[in-house]
């Protein structure tokens, strides 16, 4: 499993510093310090490693079980811990970020992978929405899995603006703003 570790660990510096369809496996290979033919011990092709790559991306910006982990049950302090959350990861996986938005345009697989994880972003916030709204803290008119959709796009949206395009927002505007459209867009009852 430590080869495997740092052939994906190799794939990130090769993909994030070549792209990826100029990465090469040899390069991977070179940078992890291991023989090109222990590659595919554990890949079939670059794609493959890039997967990985992204998968292990997607499990630290997901932040599953939040409530559980941190004790939060404030819905505002929930949407702004995982909102923060969130930025903070996408900014540390930035060039990552943007190369997987570049890949998921030009290849089925990962265009697929892409919107996956869109709706397991949407999935999860749509239960949360739900439960806001079962216990009358939130709009009860809104379909949840609509607005999760809209919300977590737009999340998701800013982060690409202000972290690959270098937009310049202050990391602080830009919660608190994310944070207040989401409070008004579930018209979400206020903290007592």
């Amino acid at each position: 499993m430590r080869t495997r570790k740092a052939l994906v660990v190799a794939a990130r510096e090769v993909f994030e510093r070549d792209g990826f369809l100029e990465a090469r496996i040899v390069d991977i290979c070179k940078t992890a310090k291991v023989a090109t033919g222990s590659f595919y011990t554990y890949f079939n092709d670059k794609e493959e490693v890039f997967a990985a790559l992204v998968e292990m991306v997607q499990e630290e910006m997901l932040h599953p079980h939040m409530r559980e982990r941190t004790g939060i049950s404030d819905p505002r302090a929930v949407i702004d811990t995982a909102n923060r959350e969130y930025l903070q990861s996408y900014r540390r996986n930035a060039r990552l970020m943007a190369l997987f938005e570049q890949v998921a345009q030009i290849d089925e697989k990962f265009h697929k992978l892409r919107v996956e994880r869109g709706d397991a972003f949407a999935r999860r916030n749509a239960k949360m929405i739900r439960e806001l709204q079962d216990a009358g803290e939130a709009d009860r008119d809104l379909d949840p899995l609509v607005t999760a959709y809209a919300l977590s796009a737009m999340v998701s949206r800013m982060a690409y603006m202000t972290f690959v395009a270098e937009v310049p927002i202050a990391y602080g505007d830009l919660v608190d703003t994310l944070n207040r459209l989401w409070f008004n867009g579930l018209r979400l009852a206020p903290s007592s």
